[in-house]
């Protein structure tokens, strides 16, 4: 190998495949060329535009190589370097064998890196907790919890085991049931079956977008369990995972999530709150090693319980 000396992350960094690397995919070549880094990471400098082949971009990961060829990688410089960096940060581990990490997330916390969030993320944490867990695709994260809801969340700690359980999201076996307070008054239970894609004019956001314009299809059940003056407290159950469901869902027939800053406004009748009333209760699933149903639970965060009071006393 060959390569410019002593780098930094916004630097491009020269490398030459040696006998050892030909015939070889693009990633694998350059794991075994920098070992310091996962493949997972590679791939993504790759798709991200990041490597040329002798004076040429390459955006895929399975390109082969051949001997003597060169290699520049221009290593992201915004922080993106960082993205599979082990942190030290506590996670509320609520099971853990040698397949499965189930926890309980706090609001606040970015589950996966990407812009602006390259850092102090769960991905970050896995790193550090669990050794090896790098050369798992996305660190085991099959599914995700936006930022500032709370809940439960499983990772898969084997290859193995992440693929067992991506099997079962894509069959809709797995069970995730969510406690939320929505605006207004919610008078009976139901379902939301609306396909779910990119809003057509703001990206940031989720809208209800038809199949024929990219829409996925998603559909969210919710019952009511608590009634207040202008609010609900519901239980929602999703038989689809797209991002934002429950917060889109429940915003398209009226009811947005109380403290919602993307899909709702704050109605001056209720009191303020911080983030979405969002928290994934339950979960329930086949566990990859003994094939038998494993669930779990964990209560409402102190944030929601308070809120609860409020409404209660109000």
């Amino acid at each position: 190998m060959e390569n410019s000396g002593d780098y930094s992350p916004c630097e491009p960094l020269l490398l030459t495949v040696p006998d050892s690397c030909s015939g070889k995919r693009l990633d694998l070549a350059l794991a075994e060329l920098l070992p310091q880094h996962s493949r997972n990471r590679l791939q993504t400098w790759i798709r991200d535009n990041c490597v040329e082949v002798d004076g040429e971009l390459v955006t895929e990961p399975k390109r082969k190589v051949t001997t003597h060829q060169r290699i520049v990688l221009a290593m992201p410089s915004d922080g993106r370097e960082l993205a599979e960096a082990p942190e030290d940060i506590p996670l509320d581990i609520i099971f853990e064998d040698e397949a499965l990490l189930v926890i309980n997330k706090p609001a606040g916390l970015v589950v996966h890196p990407g812009s602006g969030n390259w850092t102090g993320t769960l991905m970050n944490a896995l790193l550090h907790h669990i050794p090896g867990i790098g050369e798992v695709p996305r660190a085991g994260i099959v599914h995700r919890l936006d930022k500032d809801t709370s809940g439960l969340l499983v990772v898969a700690k084997t290859l193995e085991a992440q693929t067992h359980l991506v099997r079962q999201l894509q069959a809709r076996t797995v069970k995730r049931q969510y406690l939320a307070v929505a605006a207004g008054v919610i008078r009976r239970d139901s379902g939301v079956d609306a396909p779910i894609g990119r809003h057509p004019v703001n990206r940031i956001k989720m809208a209800i977008v038809p199949e024929n314009r990219g829409g996925k299809p998603a559909l969210t059940w919710y019952r009511r369990l608590e009634l207040f003056n202008h609010c609900t407290l519901v239980e929602c159950a999703l038989e689809t995972g797209r991002t934002h469901q429950i917060r889109v869902h429940m915003a398209s027939i009226g009811h947005p999530l109380v403290g919602d800053p993307v899909y709702g406004k704050h109605d001056p009748r209720l009191p303020p709150f911080h983030r979405q009333a969002l928290h994934a209760t339950r979960l329930g699933l086949m566990h990859p090693l003994s094939g038998r149903l494993a669930q779990w639970e964990v209560p409402m965060p102190a944030d929601m319980r308070e809120l609860l009071d409020t409404l209660r006393d109000g």
